[in-house]
């Protein structure tokens, strides 16, 4: 066929037109969305491989990819970075890197409540002879020195008027080893995990003293799902669908938790299975099902105890200018009531 420069411009111009119409749109059902977890694939990770292994972000038109974290301040950072659009990550991490880079130009934002209620806790022995976290004063605590449990410690202890403590810092697979070999006489972590990994190294249930952060006085916010300032701009339809998608998996999730765990199962083959499945149930009903979360609804944040969060996290993190709750946390984006009735039904006493 003759080269004809007229026709080749007269198509190059309709094409051009059809791109600025359709452009945009055909994108954004087709660009990836890179996410982020804040740690590795454990029981609560089902929460976003259900959806992705059961299609329901296709049914958004969305391509979501979800990877294994190494901590809640490496999801942020990652998605401070751009080289992830969303992420999983504790709120007091995210508060705090608003707090300390007070210049960063891509600083993420909360967009979801996931964990109502922070899952930090002191765990100890019962043989230990700490009965009380009034017990703790001069005792040694463990924890790696970015645990959150740590991190928030001074909130515990001024809620409760608690006497100073000594620190023994370690990395994140020692610390109940520790605790189990007398190094230390506690440790924070979160309670469903240190708590199953004490019983993993022969520690029974009922020979652990737990004591839960929202059992004593403090009512941090744990995980959130966050988002880059990028993605809320310039895809807030992608973000939405997504909202949904998750909250549509989350209701499964929590129906049948032990089918869920299948979905981790398949990204990581060495999970032992039936510790999962309690991995799993213990986060629902501690801190995803919990009466905070009843009352506040799943996915929202009550503003006076998010502005209290913010100055507590000021305080006790020692950040560089103090948090701005309204910098951190967007839920114009939510889906709606319907959508977010997610929770299963609370348990008869």
């Amino acid at each position: 066929m003759p080269f004809s420069r007229r026709g080749f411009a007269r198509r190059l111009a309709a094409g051009l037109a059809l791109s600025a119409l359709l452009g945009p749109q055909a994108q954004a059902q087709t660009q990836p969305i890179k996410f982020q977890l804040d740690w590795r694939f454990e029981g609560p990770a089902a929460l976003f491989l259900l959806p992705v292994a059961k299609g329901y972000f296709k049914d958004e038109k969305l391509e979501v990819s979800v990877d294994a974290g190494n901590g809640s301040g490496g999801a942020v950072t990652r998605v401070a970075s751009g080289a992830y659009d969303m992420g999983f990550a504790d709120l007091a991490a995210l508060m705090e890197f608003h707090a300390n880079n007070p210049d960063a130009p891509n600083k993420p934002v909360a967009v979801m409540m996931v964990y109502n209620n922070t899952p930090a806790a002191v765990l100890t022995l019962k043989k230990s002879g700490i009965q009380s976290l009034a017990d703790l004063g001069g005792k040694k605590l463990g924890a790696p020195v970015f645990d959150a449990g740590r991190r928030g410690f001074p909130i515990l202890a001024k809620a409760n008027k608690l006497a100073a403590v000594n620190w023994i810092s370690m990395d994140p697979p020692l610390r109940e080893t520790m605790l189990v070999r007398g190094d230390v006489d506690a440790i924070t972590g979160f309670s469903f995990t240190s708590l199953l990994n004490l019983e993993a190294r022969g520690v029974k249930a009922d020979e652990v003293r737990l004591f839960p952060y929202a059992e004593h006085g403090v009512k941090l916010y744990g995980n959130v799902i966050i988002a880059s300032p990028r993605m809320i701009k310039e895809r807030p339809d992608q973000l939405r669908a997504f909202l949904r998608a998750f909250a549509r998996g989350a209701r499964e999730v929590m129906a049948k938790p032990d089918d869920a765990i299948a979905h981790v199962k398949a990204r990581d083959g060495l999970i032992n299975e039936a510790l999962e499945k309690r991995r799993l149930r213990l986060a629902i009903d501690a801190v995803i099902a919990s009466p905070d979360a009843r009352a506040e609804g799943f996915g929202q944040v009550n503003a006076p105890r998010l502005s209290l969060m913010a100055s507590q996290v000021s305080d006790a993190y020692g950040t560089k200018t103090r948090v701005d709750p309204a910098a951190v946390w967007n839920g114009s984006l939510l889906p709606a009531a319907a959508e977010l009735n997610v929770l299963p039904p609370a348990a008869k006493k």
